[in-house]
């Protein structure tokens, strides 16, 4: 028995790149990418021209927030925990007492509200360069949160729901009382070496 040569058939290419070409457009037109997204920040409004400007802030409304390379806390020149911010930044916001040591506040009229005294607080944010991202977040979701727990909390008292669900004038009027101001300084080496 001889065995005869078979030619191998050729198989045609010609199609494989539009083939090719026809699954990657599929898929890059059905898949969906992760959108990174930072932290919501509202730019103040500008200044009106017919207010009085006061630059100079007073020592006793700024609670100050330190953050080294550590992911040490330090507030108000004192060590604390992360979970302990949230609670000691509600007390420096709303300073229920009005203590000396906490921010002045002054009368302000307040739709829904009338006459009410509005807290001159400033949160001063300060981190290191080699704080970690993690921690940072993590400092920041507790001074949102604190602010976000007095809304709620004022909410509740005066309209009988969370903020989350107040119409815009209801929710305006509670911003107005508890305005979110958190001033975060240029990330420096403090606490370590240069």
């Amino acid at each position: 028995m001889a065995r005869s040569k078979r030619a191998i058939p050729e198989i045609n290419a010609g199609s494989m790149a539009d083939i090719a070409f026809l699954l990657l457009i599929f898929f890059l037109v059905t898949t969906t990418m992760d959108v990174d997204s930072g932290l919501t920040r509202m730019l103040p409004p500008p200044a009106d021209a017919n207010q009085e400007q006061n630059d100079e802030v007073k020592e006793r409304n700024v609670f100050v927030v330190l953050l080294n390379k550590d992911n040490r806390l330090l507030v108000e020149g004192e060590p604390m925990s992360v979970k302990q911010l949230k609670e000691k930044t509600k007390d420096f916001i709303a300073n229920p007492k009005n203590l000396e040591n906490l921010p002045e506040k002054k009368v302000s009229d307040i739709p829904f509200f009338g006459k009410y005294e509005v807290s001159k607080q400033i949160i001063s944010l300060q981190n290191d360069r080699g704080t970690s991202y993690g921690m940072y977040i993590e400092v920041q979701n507790e001074l949102i949160a604190a602010y976000n727990e007095l809304r709620d909390e004022l909410a509740n008292q005066k309209f009988g729901k969370d903020f989350d669900n107040l119409n815009k004038e209801q929710a305006d009027a509670v911003k107005d009382i508890f305005p979110q101001r958190i001033s975060e300084a240029e990330p420096k080496n403090i606490g370590g070496t240069e």
